[in-house]
């Protein structure tokens, strides 16, 4: 045996053992991407190297053998400089995937590609399960979802994104009718209770999460039931209430509390209600409506959007006359237009100060208020709400034009001189915008906007054990996923905090890719699927769903147009584990790359060039293991790739049984077809 120092812990080895071998039987680990300990050294990743006392030069821990009183540092700053060198230049010429622009672009980061690729295998209940790996809501929240995955969808190369919003909510509603749901698992109890207060999107999302993980959660709502604004500000022809009140219901189910009509500075002081608890997370969501600040908003006829559209739902019938104006052009502004048609209105008129390019609405929603009969004003803003006898008769309106763009890059709307008109109406709907509530909750720290102050990466407040996320954080309100994001960092700070410890989120090194449509001209065009309707003639006569959903051949049908852009071994892939290590820059030193395709020359096992690292590993692996010798080196320097030597069917007939190569590939360059 030999005795030596390495990161000043003393560790004895075989004699002849390496370097990297004798840190690995002492739990010292020192990061490799081609070292096996069944095959001969031959550090070709570079990622290996250490630094011994007295020596002048960084040696490779793979190929260097321990010696008698060797003193290692395997953390030293030269040591690092190199590492983290060698990895740069590794990742400069690895041209992949990690993850797919679908699950990077969504705000909770979804799994999209892999619940796609379940619907397009038919397997509805595994691509729920894997929805509710992230958020509990699936068939809810893929109904409202204005879906960004679908914006950054490596398909709209080719023709059109993949529906992925919609076959995220038909999954779910196929699931629940086969009956193949599962609950997930429940951990054991922590003895441990958190309160939340919000039943939306955030506050249920939280509850789930820490649930799963063994705590005992009770939720609070003000409203009569759970949901949030998807019970009481989406209509229910876009969301269906019993297909929410099923969601929540199996929250419910795990083990949670639900109480409703409960409201903070009503029912009990904030501070009151944090001493019934261990951890407190504020998730009251953004129930205000935001004010035109125009004369005559006080009138009687003008309404918030939230306020009218939370009126509604409750079964409430507003009388808004036969004239209807709504101020603004997001998906509010498209749910009340729609809705005012639905309660009886017979002439809408949707006021936005843009044109509809610029709306900030989904082109759908739009569509489908046009075909509902919506009028649209573009380049109009209201001037004046004009009242007869203390009520609404009608909205004075000014001209606009687009200027130069502001900070986001629209055109800004600027005012035409002198240009106005007037239009006779019975109630003005204002739709542009909606802020939290703060009473009750004085304790907490403010923004200037009024919103809580919590800390961007875990939500925690200045209150001890207190969290807050969603629509009353920071900047405000926002879309649905991007609550729930924000409510699965807060589980997670919340689950830490009470264990202990505390949760600082690490942002993932990644690699992605750069492709235009050249990259998919050998693609076939398939259309993306059409949501099968209802007829506008029929629809706005009830609030019963307009989408009529896809079925199970064309869910699946429509799965099959996914790309497949993240790696298939991301979550196995030593060279973005070691990239992580290290915090690898992986544009810095990002060039031209080597001879990049698919081959798939051994037949069953596919390999990407584009990926591959030429560590050499699979050869060497097919060569002193195998005992084969079908790849090799092909090339010099630069141009260098793997490939089959030669193509002996016999020969290569005995890869269907081995794949130790494909086993062994640090990087995913490799996959069996």
């Amino acid at each position: 045996m030999v005795n030596l120092t390495i990161d000043g812990v003393q560790v004895s080895a075989q004699e002849g053992a390496t370097v990297l071998a004798a840190a690995q039987a002492a739990g010292i680990d020192i990061p490799n991407l081609c070292f096996m300990k069944e095959l001969k050294p031959y550090g070709a990743c570079g990622l290996c190297v250490v630094e011994v006392e007295k020596c002048p030069k960084l040696l490779r821990a793979c190929a260097t053998k321990v010696a008698e009183g060797m003193v290692v540092n395997t953390k030293g700053e030269r040591a690092m400089k190199a590492r983290s060198l060698a990895m740069e230049l590794l990742m400069g010429d690895h041209d992949g995937d990690c993850q797919g622009p679908c699950k990077l672009n969504c705000p909770a980061h979804t799994d999209c590609q892999k619940y796609v690729k379940e619907i397009a295998e038919g397997r509805f209940a595994d691509a729920t399960a894997t929805v509710m790996e992230t958020f509990p809501i699936p068939a809810s929240s893929g109904r409202v979802c204005p879906h960004p995955c679908e914006k950054h969808c490596r398909r709209s190369l080719v023709e059109q994104p993949i529906s992925i919003a919609q076959l995220k909510y038909c999954a779910a509603d196929q699931a629940r009718k086969d009956g193949t749901l599962r609950a997930p698992k429940v951990a054991r109890p922590t003895g441990k209770k958190v309160g939340i207060i919000g039943g939306g999107p955030a506050g249920l999302t939280a509850a789930f999460k820490l649930a799963q993980w063994g705590h005992a959660v009770t939720v609070y709502d003000q409203m009569p039931e759970m949901g949030g604004m998807l019970r009481y500000g989406i209509p229910a022809y876009r969301l269906p209430k019993d297909i929410l009140k099923a969601e929540t219901d199996a929250i419910e189910a795990l083990g949670v509390t639900f109480v409703n009509g409960f409201k903070i500075g009503r029912d009990a002081e904030f501070d009151k209600m944090r001493g019934w608890f261990d951890a407190v997370v504020v998730a009251n969501g953004a129930w205000k409506s935001s004010a035109m600040r125009v004369k005559g908003e006080d009138l009687k006829g003008v309404w918030g959007g939230i306020d009218f559209l939370r009126a509604v739902a409750v079964g409430e019938k507003p009388d808004i006359g036969e004239r209807v104006a709504v101020v603004g052009g997001g998906n509010t502004a498209m749910d009340a237009c729609r809705t005012a048609v639905r309660v009886g209105a017979k002439e809408v008129y949707v006021v936005y100060r843009r044109t509809r390019k610029e709306m900030p609405a989904e082109d759908i929603e739009i569509t489908e208020a046009e075909e509902e009969g919506v009028k649209f004003k573009f380049l109009y803003a209201p001037d004046e709400i004009l009242g007869r006898d203390g009520k609404v008769c009608g909205m004075r309106l000014q001209v606009m034009e687009l200027g130069e763009p502001d900070e986001r890059g629209r055109r800004r709307p600027v005012p035409v001189a002198g240009k106005f008109e007037e239009i006779a109406l019975d109630s003005v709907i204002a739709a542009i915008g909606q802020r939290n509530d703060p009473e009750g909750f004085d304790d907490l720290p403010k923004t200037e906007k009024g919103t809580i102050a919590a800390d961007e990466g875990n939500f925690s407040t200045t209150l001890d054990g207190v969290f807050a996320c969603g629509d009353t954080v920071n900047k405000g309100a926002g879309i649905a996923i991007g609550a729930i994001a924000q409510a699965n960092e807060a589980a997670l700070a919340v689950d830490a905090y009470l264990r202990g410890g505390e949760y600082r989120p690490v942002k993932p090194i990644l690699s992605e890719r750069e492709l235009t449509e050249r990259d998919f001209a050998d693609r076939e065009r398939i259309a993306r699927a059409a949501m099968p309707q209802r007829p506008a003639a029929e629809r706005v006569r009830d609030f019963n769903e307009v989408n009529l959903g896809f079925s199970k051949e064309a869910a699946m049908a429509e799965a099959k147009r996914c790309l497949e852009c993240g790696c298939h071994d991301y979550h196995d892939c030593r060279l973005i584990r070691t990239a992580n290590m290290l915090r690898t820059d992986t544009k810095r030193l990002r060039g031209a790359f080597h001879p990049g395709y698919v081959e798939t020359e051994l037949g069953v096992i596919e390999r990407n060039q584009r990926k591959c690292i030429t560590c050499n590993q699979c050869v060497r692996v097919c060569e002193q293991i195998a005992k084969k010798g079908i790849l090799g080196l092909v090339g010099r320097g630069f141009t260098t790739v793997v490939k089959p030597e030669f193509d002996d069917p016999a020969m290569i007939a005995c890869c269907a049984e081995c794949h130790l190569c494909v086993d062994n590939c640090p990087t995913g360059a490799l996959r069996l077809m």
